[in-house]
């Protein structure tokens, strides 16, 4: 059954879609249901919306899509031209990073004998992808941190990979040591939210596109005692 989009923007061009987390975004094997599928409600006859980029399957957050066959053009060669701005916001293990804002720069590949898990590239190793992210810590408790996280390559499990990689892995994030229990709070998935997305918009000027946090991550966020309503402006702040 197709479940009712939460539409955060639409005009002819472009549409924002709020991804829930646990949501394929596209179809595959096993998949009943994809975000790519739900996103044909909204395509004039004969028509098909295109995606132009991805998030994970257990993270939540903004995704567009282009109408158009020009718009999914000109929207693709803005990601790929790094040209598109992307916030996210997370749930870390283990307290904040040190230096509590940086930039993390370590290469990735995918791992041998796996087809979907990234791992540190050493150098000069074939297949290796640059990966660059900026990350800011927004605020701090026992046992975990929230941060501010600005991926400026797109590189499949960049954040989660990077992060794991400083010792601050996502909490629910079995794939890179994430743990499930913060302290006496469970952790039922990926703490992981596309909060904001600043891309070109095909008829000029920019867009930007907001997703409020889902229940779920609130609900985590007030149990670990980390304060909702500060958030936006922390993570916002350039």
């Amino acid at each position: 059954m197709i479940q009712r989009l939460d539409l955060l923007f639409q005009d002819t061009r472009v549409v924002g879609v709020n991804k829930p987390a646990g949501l394929a975004v596209q179809g595959g094997a096993g998949i009943d249901e994809s975000l790519e599928d739900q996103l044909q409600q909204l395509a004039r006859p004969g028509r098909k919306i295109r995606l132009v980029h991805r998030l994970d399957r257990d993270t939540s957050g903004v995704l567009i899509a282009a109408k158009t066959q020009p718009a999914a053009a000109f929207l693709s060669a803005a990601f790929a031209d790094r040209a598109v701005h992307k916030t996210y916001l997370a749930v870390v293990c283990a307290g904040p990073p040190h230096p509590a804002e940086g930039e993390i720069t370590a290469p990735l590949i995918k791992a041998r004998g796996k087809i979907d898990v990234m791992k540190l590239a050493q150098p000069g190793e074939a297949g290796a992808q640059e990966a660059l992210t900026r990350y800011r810590t927004v605020q701090v408790v026992t046992g975990a941190a929230l941060l501010a996280l600005e991926p400026v390559t797109g590189r499949m499990h960049q954040l989660r990979a990077h992060l794991a990689s400083i010792g601050c892995p996502i909490a629910g994030d079995g794939k890179y040591g994430g743990l499930f229990r913060l302290g006496n709070v469970a952790i039922a998935r990926l703490m992981l939210h596309a909060v904001r997305l600043d891309a070109p918009h095909p008829e000029g000027a920019r867009l930007c596109i907001e997703a409020p946090l889902p229940e779920d991550f609130l609900r985590i966020l007030a149990a670990l005692g980390l304060d909702a309503p500060l958030m936006a402006q922390e993570a916002f702040a350039r």
